[in-house]
C-alpha cells in the first residue's frame, strides 16, 4: 500500500499544480523583489505605516528566520516578516506585507472564516499526523477482522485538513483583497505598482489551492481503497 502504483492518479495533478503554484510564487518573488517600491519604505517599515494607519499600532512586528515565512499570529497578535521582506524596499515586501496585515484586520474585526480555522489548528494538527496512521493500521487490520471502522475513523481525522484547506481559501482571499485595498487607501501603491504588487499576492494564492487540491487527491485515494476492500467483501 505504501508503494501502490494507483495513489500516482489521484496524486500526480495536485502534485504538479503544487510544483507549478511554487514555481509561481519563487518566480513573481524574485522578480518583484528586485523592483524598488517608489516610496523606499522596507517591509518593516511598511508594516509599521499600515498598522498605525489601521489603528493596530499596538501589534509588535518582527523578523523570523527563513525565507517566505512571513505570517501573523492571532494568538499572540504579533506580525512576523522573514529578514528577505523585512529589510527590503521592494514591491514585492510591500505586497506581503499588506497580506499579513490583511490578516490583523480580520482578526481585529473578529471576521468567521479566520476565527474558525484558527480554532481547527489543534485538531488539524493532530489528525494531518494521526489520521494517516490510523487509516493504514485500520486498513490492515480489516484484512483479519473484516471490520474497516478504524480505518473510516482514520479516514475522517484525516479529512479534518480537507476542511481546513478549504476554509483556508476565503482568509487568504480576503486578506489579499484587503490588502490591496490599504496599499491604495494609505497611498503606498497605485496604478503600476499595485498591479505588481497583485500579481505576488495571485501567484502566492495559487499555492492555497494546490493545498486544497493535495488534501482532497489524498482523502480519494482512501477512499477508494475503502471502496474497493468493500467490493471484496
Amino acid at each position: 500500500m505504501f508503494f501502490d502504483i494507483r495513489y500516482l492518479i489521484f496524486a500526480l495533478p495536485a502534485l504538479l499544480l503544487a510544483f507549478y503554484a511554487q514555481w509561481k510564487v519563487s518566480s513573481a518573488y524574485r522578480k518583484y523583489s528586485q523592483v524598488a517600491n517608489r516610496r523606499g519604505l522596507t517591509g518593516m517599515d511598511a508594516a509599521r505605516v499600515l498598522l498605525r494607519s489601521a489603528g493596530l499600532e499596538q501589534i509588535p512586528v518582527q523578523e523570523t528566520p527563513g525565507k517566505l515565512t512571513d505570517h501573523y499570529d492571532p494568538g499572540k497578535n504579533v506580525l512576523s516578516l522573514s529578514q528577505g521582506v523585512s529589510r527590503s524596499p521592494s514591491v514585492a515586501s510591500l505586497g506581503i506585507v499588506a497580506h499579513e496585515v490583511g490578516h490583523a484586520l480580520q482578526d481585529s474585526t473578529n471576521y468567521g472564516p479566520l476565527r474558525l480555522r484558527s480554532g481547527l489548528v489543534p485538531i488539524v494538527s493532530i489528525g494531518s499526523w494521526l489520521g494517516p496512521i490510523v487509516f493504514i493500521v485500520g486498513l490492515l487490520l480489516s484484512r483479519f477482522t473484516g471490520s474497516t471502522l478504524i480505518a473510516w475513523v482514520g479516514l475522517f481525522l484525516f479529512a479534518g485538513t480537507v476542511v481546513f484547506a478549504l476554509i483556508t481559501l476565503p482568509v487568504e482571499r480576503n486578506a489579499s483583497k484587503r490588502a490591496l485595498q490599504i496599499l491604495e487607501s494609505y497611498s503606498l501603491a497605485d496604478g503600476e505598482e499595485l498591479q505588481q504588487t497583485k500579481q505576488v499576492l495571485n501567484a502566492a494564492a495559487l499555492t492555497y489551492v494546490a493545498a486544497l487540491a493535495q488534501s482532497i487527491s489524498t482523502l480519494l485515494y482512501y477512499v477508494f481503497l475503502l471502496g474497493g476492500f468493500s467490493r471484496r467483501r
